[in-house]
């Protein structure tokens, strides 16, 4: 019996072979087809961008416009122009401070019609009027400045303009400098390579912008071993500088009736006279600057004279107190105003630098006399302006002690 199933089991292995065998041998058409692939939907093309529902444009204004004429220029009907403009005067907005320069932002809908104007009346202040269904609307924004005590400081190597410059500082930081040591210090004469100079200044930022200058706390500019020290302080209801000991660095006279010029021709008894001939005393400083600059009144006064006046060309004659007059010769013109009788205060513009009378070229020709006798200007001692009043002196002293040492420390010279 296990014979028998010994047989089958091997007869059935047989057949299954053989099957095997055929079936290799088969055409492939006779073969079981392969399931078909899968298939992928294709992905669907992007849509096209849809178009900005806004669109803005800038309007810069030029000499001449108003907001209704710019914005003109920018495509804005006068009806609308002249609605925004309504608007933005009942929300507070002067339209009379608009400037060359300053620029309009427009946003236009879909239909091309203006829908909003951004105008920035300062870094500090500015308005939106957008349209709405009742006409246009006003909404101010308005930061407070952060204020920042920052130091600056440099070397003079050809100017005191390109130091300030080289530090990317303002040219506005020289003229305060000047302005602090006016009284002590010509800069149109003694400015020299190597000069020194820092300063401990409020700068104003708009965020991380840069607007502008405040107040110079302290300053300190070194030329020949001399240090000048000017400290900035509110005594007696007002704001002036100060030597650290509390003396006042505005005296009655300035140094130079000129911001920035040269010295031609100094204080002589004896000068070869470049026209007459001879040696004639030169009882003036001669200041070279181009036809057309600014002459300064160097202290308060009346116009004693104002004209024409011989060899002096057009002449500036000034009387001040304490028996002090000065005389400004050649002008090429008078400023506006200035005739006999009239007041001048210190820095007051009153000419402009000529070459008129006998004069080789342009230039001015500056004179002091003190009862009735010439000086020489450079080295005349003038009367002090007022101290720090003696109730806030104790004040003054420690705030510049403390003042000084920080711009020390931030600043080393």
């Amino acid at each position: 019996m296990r014979g028998m199933r010994s047989r089958v089991l091997l007869l059935v292995l047989v057949c299954a072979a053989i099957a095997a065998l055929e079936l290799s041998g088969l055409p492939d058409r006779l073969l079981p087809a392969p399931p078909p692939p899968a298939v992928t939907a294709p992905e669907p093309a992007p849509a096209a961008p849809a178009p900005p529902p806004t669109r803005t444009s800038a309007v810069e204004l030029r000499r001449g416009d108003n907001l209704v004429s710019a914005l003109g220029r920018g495509g804005v009907g006068p009806r609308v122009g002249h609605e925004i403009a309504q608007a933005l005067r009942q929300g507070g907005a002067d339209l009379r401070r608009l400037r060359p320069r300053d620029t309009l932002e427009v946003t236009w809908n879909l239909e091309g019609e203006p829908v909003e104007l951004r105008y920035a009346a300062s870094p500090w202040l500015g308005y939106v009027a957008f349209a709405t269904g009742d006409g246009w609307e006003v909404r101010r924004s308005q930061t407070r400045p952060d204020v920042r005590v920052e130091a600056v400081g440099g070397e003079v190597q050809r100017s005191l303009f390109e130091a300030v410059e080289q530090l990317g500082e303002s040219a506005q930081l020289v003229l305060e400098m000047v302005e602090i040591f006016s009284s002590d210090f010509d800069f149109t004469a003694d400015t020299r390579a190597g000069d020194r100079f820092r300063l401990l200044v409020e700068k104003r930022y708009a965020g991380d912008t840069f607007v502008d200058y405040r107040r110079v706390l302290v300053a300190q500019y070194v030329s020949d071993g001399r240090v000048l020290t000017g400290v900035g302080f509110e005594g007696g209801g007002r704001f002036g500088y100060y030597d650290p000991e509390g003396r006042s660095l505005k005296k009655s006279f300035l140094k130079s009736p000129l911001e920035f010029t040269r010295i031609t021709s100094g204080f002589t008894y004896r000068r070869p006279h470049p026209i007459l001939g001879g040696v004639r005393p030169h009882l003036a400083i001669d200041y070279g600057a181009p036809t057309g600059t600014p002459v300064r009144a160097v202290a308060d006064g009346v116009v004693a004279g104002a004209g024409w006046n011989g060899g002096n060309g057009i002449q500036v004659h000034l009387r001040h107190r304490a028996g002090y007059e000065t005389q400004y010769n050649h002008l090429s013109r008078l400023a506006p105003g200035v005739r006999p009788g009239a007041r001048v205060r210190q820095r007051q513009v009153i000419g402009y630098v000529g070459s008129t009378g006998l004069s080789t070229g342009p230039h001015l020709d500056y004179r002091v006399a003190h009862r009735g006798r010439f000086v020489n200007p450079l080295s005349e001692k003038f009367i002090p302006g007022e101290p720090v009043p003696a109730a806030e002196r104790g004040q003054f002293l420690r705030l510049a002690r403390e003042r000084v040492r920080r711009l020390e420390d931030a600043a080393p010279l």
